[in-house]
């Protein structure tokens, strides 16, 4: 997913938010590691400020991190696939990406990856294309030839609006997907620009509050309910060389991902560090946080990836390969 400069702003607020353990959220008291042996200590993690990596701040806020012996610098990126190149050469050991990049990644041999802890799933109403309030575009139908606007192509985006697209009887070869970072959709479809715009929280409310904006088709319903959006990965070097740091790391963003279980505290947490408004946040549609990594989850993306061309069927990767399992004992 795309980062706009307000969100770099909005990161180094959970930066600063982070390091004084935002006691006003009922951060726990960080304590020492009680672990020990950990190859490595400090670790870069590249992420996106986005309601997706919530419990990536709730972590650092409750000082889990720091309760695994691990001293975390967080790293903006500008999307999801520049986690890929990160992994790679070492400025990175973690990342947040969507799944899509990830397995084209490991599809095409760029990166060996390691999948260390499932990060974000769809749920309905938290993936809508809108379309404005004056627009003739009133059904799935009417979007037949016209050009919606979407974060970046050949990702679980284009993906999951190709699906629900044609589950509604709409040929996508007549539709052409125009990438617009997901701050700027609402203004694209105010100056025509295009017809339609694929958005996700919080940019769904804010459209539909301040703009008046009108859903026309729920992208995470029918084939596509409860996807799988995103991972926390690194790269199985890394993780070969690294596995009690990764287990370290893996145990801790995994009770971040527990703790977003509360609405009240994701509301408070995005409200702080992406500077959302309050009314805002109590109104968006939210997907969830799974805290265990699930093989036949993941294996409905590369099914999608099949189906449209991104992934060849008898060569498709195995994802329970890809599952980093943490060292016994």
């Amino acid at each position: 997913m795309s980062l706009a400069r307000p969100w770099r702003i909005a990161l180094s607020c959970v930066l600063a938010l982070a390091a004084a353990s935002c006691s006003a959220l009922g951060g726990e008291s960080e304590k020492p590691s009680q672990t020990g042996g950990l190859e490595q200590t400090k670790v870069v993690v590249g992420t996106l400020p986005i309601v997706d990596t919530v419990p990536l701040a709730i972590a650092q806020q409750k000082g889990y991190f720091k309760q695994e012996g691990l001293d975390v610098e967080l790293k903006s990126l500008p999307g999801g696939a520049a986690a890929v190149p990160g992994l790679a050469n070492g400025e990175l050991q973690f990342a947040f990406g969507n799944y899509v990049s990830f397995f084209t990644a490991q599809y095409k041999n760029v990166l060996d990856i390691k999948l260390v802890a499932d990060a974000y799933q769809a749920a309905q109403g938290m993936f809508l294309i809108l379309t404005g309030k004056d627009n003739a575009i009133t059904k799935p139908a009417d979007l037949t030839g016209k050009k919606i606007a979407i974060n970046t192509k050949a990702n679980i985006v284009e993906l999951t609006a190709r699906s629900a697209l044609e589950a509604s009887g709409v040929d996508t070869k007549t539709v052409t997907f125009t990438e617009i970072p997901f701050p700027d959709m609402q203004a694209a479809i105010e100056r025509k620009n295009v017809d339609a715009a694929f958005m996700v929280e919080p940019y769904i409310t804010q459209a539909q509050r301040k703009a008046g904006m009108l859903p026309v088709l729920d992208a995470a319903t029918g084939a596509t309910l409860d996807v799988p959006i995103a991972v926390w990965a690194t790269s199985t070097k890394y993780a070969q060389e690294n596995p009690k740091t990764t287990a370290a790391f893996q145990r801790a963003i995994v009770k971040g991902q527990r703790d977003a279980a509360n609405r009240t505290l994701v509301e408070q947490t995005v409200t702080t560090y992406a500077k959302v408004d309050k009314d805002t946040v109590s109104l968006m549609h939210l997907g969830t946080w799974p805290t265990a990594m699930s093989p036949v989850r993941m294996q409905r993306v590369i099914d999608l990836m099949t189906q449209y061309g991104l992934m060849d069927k008898a060569k498709q990767i195995n994802p329970e390969s890809m599952i980093f399992n943490p060292p016994q004992g």
